[in-house]
Parts: structure tokens; sequence; C-alpha cells
């Protein structure tokens, strides 16, 4: 699933494909922008922006963000396509290389110079440059009694945490999925774990929270089916759909208080 860390590895693609060359191919399959035409520009980098993605040709910015499906493919001009080309969204290409968006959330084209229209809301980037722990903790003391997990999700309290690490960062500090914001002792702490956890794995192909690349010992909770037993202290672990996402984590780890 797309969260920060797969985003920032993205964009690193995207950057040692395009960046630095002319686009000669430059393909928009959605309607909004069928007709955009960037061939000829040059291509000066791609920034991640929480789970946004920014490249930029010539003035313009190609705005794509991954979604829950989303991909970005990338390699020489002629390469297979690693998915059907009816799910493809935007192709960029230079005389070495192409890369190839599928299944995206959102394909825009804007004026570099109103980025900000499309990320100027979203809080402190985990793996960006303004990354502010003490920002982070402000925006989500703003409503104590919501939700704990759902305020992580809020790309506007903190931009890159997804499903993955709000299941995973709740089970490290003990917090049930349900606890309002209020019952984190230290909050600071909470999101500097996060930051910690979304950069450990930027790297990383494969994404690990408990430090073991394992098959099924990745995660300490999420993705792990309902009823297998907890990695720390075996009890059955849980699981139930939540505003449209499945939430996972341990009761006795995690209890409800």
């Amino acid at each position: 699933m797309p969260e920060g860390d797969t985003v920032y590895r993205t964009a690193r693609y995207l950057d040692e494909a395009l960046t630095g060359g002319t686009l000669t191919v430059s393909d928009f399959r959605v309607p909004q922008h069928a007709t955009a035409d960037l061939r000829g520009l040059p291509v000066h980098g791609t920034v991640p922006r929480g789970k946004h993605l920014l490249t930029r040709v010539g003035e313009y910015s190609v705005h794509t963000h991954l979604g829950m499906d989303g991909l970005w493919q990338t390699g020489r001009p002629g390469q297979r396509w690693r998915r059907p080309g009816y799910l493809a969204r935007v192709i960029l290409a230079t005389e070495t290389a192409e890369a190839i968006a599928f299944d995206l959330k959102i394909t825009a084209l804007i004026p570099t110079v109103r980025e900000d229209d499309v990320v100027g809301h979203l809080g402190p980037d985990l793996l960006g440059p303004d990354w502010d722990p003490q920002e982070a903790v402000r925006r989500l003391s703003v409503d104590p009694d919501r939700n704990l997990g759902l305020a992580l999700l809020d790309q506007t309290n903190l931009a890159g945490i997804g499903n993955v690490y709000r299941s995973e960062v709740l089970f490290l500090f003990g917090i049930h999925p349900h606890a309002p914001v209020s019952r984190a002792r230290d909050l600071e702490r909470l999101v500097t774990r996060s930051q910690q956890l979304l950069h450990a794995n930027r790297d990383r192909t494969e994404r690990t929270t408990t430090g073991d690349t394992a098959p099924g010992r990745r995660t300490w909770v999420y993705g792990r089916r309902r009823g297998a037993p907890c990695l720390r202290c075996g009890t059955p672990i849980r699981r139930e759909e939540f505003e449209a996402r499945p939430v996972y984590w341990c009761p006795s780890c995690q209890p409800q208080q």
C-alpha cells in the first residue's frame, strides 16, 4: 500500500529516470488533460509531498497521487508494462527513459507556481525538509476527543502516514484503535517514532516495522490474519472495518480502557 515511504522512493525513481532530460513523449490519458503536450520541455525533477508527487516539467508540474493502488513504473523506452495499458494515466518519456503511471487517484497538470494550491493544506511532511514534530503535535491536539487513528491519517495534521503505519504506531504505543487523541501520553514521542519508521523504510523495497524482514514477521499487527498470534504476547490479533479501512490490533497489548 503506498504511504509516505513508497512515495519518497517513487520520486527518487522518477528523478533517476527523467530529470535532466527533455520529453519526447507526453501522453495524458485523462479527459481533462488529454490534449496537453509537454514534448520538448525539460524535466527539472520530482518532489514528494506526503502522499503527493510533483513532477516539474518546463513551467508545469504533473501532480499525481497514488491512492490505494497507484504505481509509477520507470525504465527504458519500449519496456514491457507491468499493468494493462487501459490502466495507464500518464506516460512521460525522454530518449533514454520512460515513466508510466497506473491507477492514479489524482492526475493533474498545473503551473509550478500554483503547487501550493494542491499541497499547501498538508501538515508537516514526515520525510520532508519541513518536518516539525511540534507543529504536528499542535495540529493533532486541536481536537483531543477525536479518534487518534483517524487524526493520524488526516494529512492536514501530518503528511505521509497511511493505514499501515497508523495500525503499527498504535500497537507500539499500546493504544487501542478507538482511543481519542487525549489517550496518548506523549504525542511528540509518538509522531517522532512515526517519522523514524517511515525514514527507516524509505529506501527499502520490503517495508518492516518490526526490524524483521522475514515473510509474516514484517509488521506487528497490520495485514496479519484475524486470529494470528501477536508477535509480542501471543494473543490472537483482531481486525475490523472502521471508517471504510481495516484496523488491526492486539487486545492484550492495546487494551480498551
